[in-house]
């Protein structure tokens, strides 16, 4: 993080009151990188990235093996077409891999915005303006 980001944080800190900060403290930690990998597989859109983690495990175990059949193989020609295979499969396992990436991006840029919303909403409730 940038020393501007760090100042602008520190800025934030200092204007929020005492139960603005509990609220925080309580739903503003962003949770670790495990839990919202995980939480990729629930909600609307769990079923999605199920079914493109285990396309991408195959597709990397194909690779895997179609590797095998490369160095297995005695002839130029058998080994090149199980070479293009293997490349292909590894470019498939990769392209879900950054679907799956971009997707748990989304999700942390959701999570900032219903904080945002949260944020809101109690300034609107505080000052009573609609």
């Amino acid at each position: 993080m940038r020393n501007v980001d760090r100042d602008i944080d520190a800025m934030i800190e200092e204007t929020l009151s005492a139960e603005e900060r509990d609220l925080l403290e309580r739903y503003g930690r962003e949770p670790g990188y495990v839990r919202q990998a995980f939480g990729l597989f629930s909600g609307t859109l769990g079923w999605v990235m199920w079914l493109s983690y285990v396309a991408g495990l195959v597709a990397f175990a194909a690779c895997i093996y179609s590797l095998w059949q490369v160095f297995a193989s005695e002839e130029v020609l058998v080994a090149l077409r199980w070479g293009i295979a293997a490349v292909l499969l590894f470019q498939l396992a990769v392209m879900l891999k950054g679907f799956m990436g971009r997707q748990l991006q989304a999700n942390r840029v959701l999570r900032e915005i219903k904080r945002l919303e949260l944020r809101l909403l109690r300034i609107e409730n505080r000052t009573g303006d609609p």
